[in-house]
């Protein structure tokens, strides 16, 4: 262990941590927020969610 006060390493530590803050890249956005919203009112994916409930629909059981 270094040899100091518990004063000078306590000290030293907080250098060093705001040192390293400084050093610290933000948080990249979620990759969600990069692709949110990218087909919103556009006809052929409208069309396509049309097409995969009517290909859910007729995938379910029909009633006796």
């Amino acid at each position: 262990m270094a040899a100091g006060s518990l004063e000078d390493r306590v000290r030293a530590l907080e250098i060093e941590l705001a040192r390293l803050k400084t050093k610290v890249e933000p948080p990249k956005p979620s990759w969600i927020d990069s692709v949110w919203g990218v087909f919103a009112d556009d006809p052929d994916f409208l069309d396509a969610m049309r097409l995969g409930r009517e290909y859910r629909e007729a995938q379910r059981p029909k009633p006796s």
